[in-house]
């Protein structure tokens, strides 16, 4: 298209009673005709004068344009000669010898999975995370309609009523330092956890804190030992920093690192769940965290204790932390408010080895560049006030009840056909299948049906050798609807163990 054909061109695709102003209609479609070839590079454009004569628009409303295309390198002023369409060929932009230009490869396909990394991928074939997050039996999830938003509300008001410039800045490393002192003393109080405030390092949840803690503590191709079963999210996060994961097994007293045919190679980290093993549930015992502890310490490794829900117990006091008896200062604790408040608020927190401390601060803050720090304050408050101690204690005799009737109700429709292991703690328990089952087709089949749960193999290393089973969660489950919840799973179960 030529310059004198441009004028009409333009008027067929004017709309002037659109709402679009223009001087935007004019830009857009000249822009169009430079980047598609319809103007060769080259063309000389009508003046502004001119053009705007024959399209009837303000001549400030071209020049504006043709100065904006220009600016953005599409068009070419010269002193004196006019306006010309820059050659805008990727040959000419890269400076590409001609030769090299013949032999250019094919347009590459539009991109598609195949175009991820092969990190990428991984992970993405490893992913569990669910389309559905909340209601009969989503594990692992609180009953966030019970968590006290009126005094929140009140708490976060308070705050913003007087916010220092410096709260709606970046954090500090490692946190707001009010926070980091009221999660100190709490955890000291409540887990026997050893640590003081400058330990304590605020992350936005545990899967921050264990790859914070992965990064600086091991390199690409060091070798990580995670209990198997273990929670898909943290096998992820090790596999996309590089490491050479290991699944050790668990039994009765927790992980089984020791005997057996089959030789690890020694492990830079451990991830453990000791106080509530995931997800099957038991306890590591004193014994083996203290046996733990010494081969650590022995051998130059470090344990990342992922602390995950321990605040909710039946029947028992909470389990102390392993941390808390770690005088060699091998371990990273890890923690967050998920499960004790709600999940959206993503605020957890690390322990950090006390010579290890500034620099985790450090690291958090240049890797991450962490805020919130009104939503931090609001938390300290929260905790340092008492509020938190009475929520978990509430919540702890509603969960007891919600899981009472869980556990009847499946004793209503199954006796002792099929166990039940995990249940003395935290916010879900793991019903048993027999081996022939396939839990993943009954998890979607329970989906389409409105009740999601979780199929025990996915959390094993190798899926297709793993015991079968259901996580089923009781928390956000209000008591009246867990009977008839699971009379609508029972069914499905039924049709899956024939």
């Amino acid at each position: 298209m030529g310059a004198s054909a441009l004028s009409d061109w333009l008027l067929q695709r004017l709309d002037r009673e659109g709402a679009q102003p223009a001087y935007r209609q004019l830009h857009a479609l000249l822009l169009q005709a430079v980047l598609q070839g319809q103007l060769a590079a080259g063309t000389k454009l009508p003046s502004s004068r001119l053009l705007a004569q024959e399209l009837g628009v303000a001549r400030n409303t071209v020049i504006e344009v043709y100065e904006h295309l220009a600016a953005q390198g599409c068009l070419q002023t010269r002193r004196g000669s006019g306006t010309y369409v820059a050659d805008l060929s990727s040959e000419r932009m890269l400076d590409v010898p001609a030769a090299a230009r013949a032999e250019a490869a094919p347009r590459p396909a539009s991109a598609g999975p195949a175009s991820l990394s092969r990190r990428g991928r991984m992970l993405l074939a490893g992913a569990g995370v669910s389309a559905r997050q909340w209601g009969a039996f989503m594990p692992g999830v609180p009953d966030v309609e019970e968590f006290p938003a009126a005094l929140w509300s009140r708490l976060h008001a308070r705050h913003w009523r007087r916010a220092p410039a410096e709260r709606l800045s970046y954090a500090p490393a490692g946190g707001l330092p009010v926070l980091r002192q009221a999660l100190a003393e709490h955890l000291r109080s409540t887990r026997s956890v050893q640590c003081e405030a400058d330990q304590v390092i605020v992350t936005s949840g545990s899967h921050q804190a264990v790859d914070l803690a992965a990064r600086l503590l091991a390199d690409a191709g060091d070798h990580a030992w995670l209990e198997d079963p273990c929670y898909w999210g943290l096998r992820s996060t090790l596999q996309t920093l590089g490491l050479q994961l290991h699944a050790v097994p668990v039994d009765a007293e927790g992980l089984r690192w020791f005997g057996g045919r089959r030789r690890r190679p020694l492990p830079r980290l451990v991830l453990a769940t000791p106080s509530h093993q995931y997800p099957l549930g038991m306890v590591m015992s004193v014994a083996r965290r203290q046996a733990l502890l010494e081969f650590c310490r022995r051998h130059g490794s470090w344990i990342i204790e992922d602390d995950y829900d321990s605040e909710f117990r039946y029947g028992t006091r909470p389990i102390a932390s392993l941390q808390g008896l770690d005088a060699a200062e091998r371990v990273v604790y890890v923690g967050s408010f998920s499960k004790t408040l709600f999940p959206g608020l993503r605020v957890g927190y690390l322990v950090a080895p006390r010579g290890l401390a500034p620099a985790f601060a450090q690291a958090s803050a240049e890797l991450y560049r962490e805020g919130q720090l009104q939503q931090q304050a609001v938390l300290a408050d929260f905790i340092a006030e008492g509020h938190l101690g009475a929520h978990i204690r509430r919540m702890r005799k509603l969960y007891a009840a919600r899981r009472q009737c869980l556990l009847e109700a499946i004793g209503t429709h199954f006796g002792a056909a099929l166990p039940v292991s995990g249940d003395n703690a935290g916010l879900h328990l793991v019903l048993h299948l027999p081996a022939r089952c396939d839990d993943v087709a009954l998890t979607e089949a329970a989906l389409a049906a409105g009740i999601a749960v979780r199929p025990l193999s996915r959390y094993h290393a190798d899926p297709q050798q793993a015991p079968r089973g259901l996580l089923l969660g009781y928390a956000c489950v209000k008591e009246a609807a867990i009977a008839p919840a699971f009379g609508t799973l029972a069914r499905i179960i039924e049709r899956a163990v024939r």
